[in-house]
């Protein structure tokens, strides 16, 4: 699949004038960007793969960026994606609060190695719960709390005010590795117990009911103040030793805020966003074209390394 001239030139530009082709690499978001839910099951579009698989094969490392917990990424796609790296994979996860890599032990089993955590303070962690209760002072029981322990093991944990809710709770979020109903104090003292890398509240209420508890978003992640996926992106560049204003990035929604730390920023799909790449920006319709462009990426690398 050829690239339009457009996107061609931007792309040739950037890795003529950047040190893109030695020392940069590739951050991406995964879901809606470079992985789909197909028939209930997450995969990479072979057009993906292909461009992936041209970097690899030049031996730089890419960067998977990512709102999911690691085991979230292990399980679902991560045999795929080890496939194509044969080697530790970087990765940051829950909104870039808790970096490692995903790697494989001597028994062929998935791991995440921890490199750097950013957790929550206990005073960060009761605010986001005094917004809860105040949920629930005003009668509004239709909210549940995802928490992430910075033990990447525990996963995604659940609670719900209502234990009769429960059973529908784990049917509907699969992920979960628990989902619990104790009384909100008990709650409170677990979560203060340990580390907790992210928080993420989901309500179901009416806009005014919430807008009434000063709660105006539907759906809020929660992280250690000044943490995100560009704060993430950082602290992995840091590890592996490469700039992000050399390298090239791709996202589709408003939290991949790494797009605007890239050297060129790759923004897939129909959405509005307002991020730039510090030396140029390029829309693509979809992760085909995505998958094109890595694929022409690698080769403009590969020519300027071998010229």
């Amino acid at each position: 699949m050829a690239l339009n001239a457009e996107v061609e030139a931007k792309l040739q530009q950037f890795i003529q004038q950047s040190s893109f082709a030695n020392s940069g690499v590739v951050v991406t978001d995964l879901d809606g960007t470079a992985v789909h839910e197909y028939q209930g099951k997450i995969v990479i579009p072979k057009e993906v793969e292909l461009g992936l698989m041209r970097h690899y094969e030049r031996g730089r490392p890419l960067i998977l960026n990512s709102l999911r917990f690691p085991l979230s990424v292990i399980r679902t796609f991560g045999q795929d994606w080890y496939k194509l790296s044969n080697a530790p994979i970087p990765t940051v996860t829950l909104n870039g609060s808790l970096v490692g890599f995903v790697k494989k032990t001597e028994e062929s089993e998935l791991v995440f190695e921890e490199a750097a955590a950013f957790p929550l303070t206990k005073e960060e962690i009761l605010e986001a719960l005094e917004g809860v209760q105040g949920l629930l002072n005003g009668g509004i029981k239709n909210v549940l709390v995802f928490y992430y322990p910075r033990d990447w093991r525990i996963g995604e944990v659940i609670w719900t005010p209502l234990p009769e809710n429960i059973l529908h709770v784990k049917e509907k979020y699969l992920s979960a590795s628990a989902v619990t109903a104790v009384e909100f104090p008990k709650l409170q003292d677990q979560m203060l117990a340990e580390e907790i890398c992210m928080i993420f509240l989901l309500i179901d209420a009416p806009e005014d009911q919430l807008m009434a508890y000063q709660h105006t978003k539907k759906s809020n992640f929660i992280t250690h103040k000044g943490v995100d996926k560009l704060f993430g992106a950082q602290a992995m560049s840091e590890l592996l030793q490469c700039d992000l204003r050399d390298s090239m990035g791709a996202g589709d929604a408003e939290l991949d805020t790494f797009l605007s730390g890239v050297g060129l920023a790759l923004i897939v799909g129909p959405q509005q966003l307002g991020f730039q790449g510090l030396f140029d920006t390029i829309k693509l319709s979809d992760s085909m074209e995505l998958g094109a462009l890595l694929f022409r990426a690698a080769e403009l690398a590969a020519h300027k390394t071998n010229g």
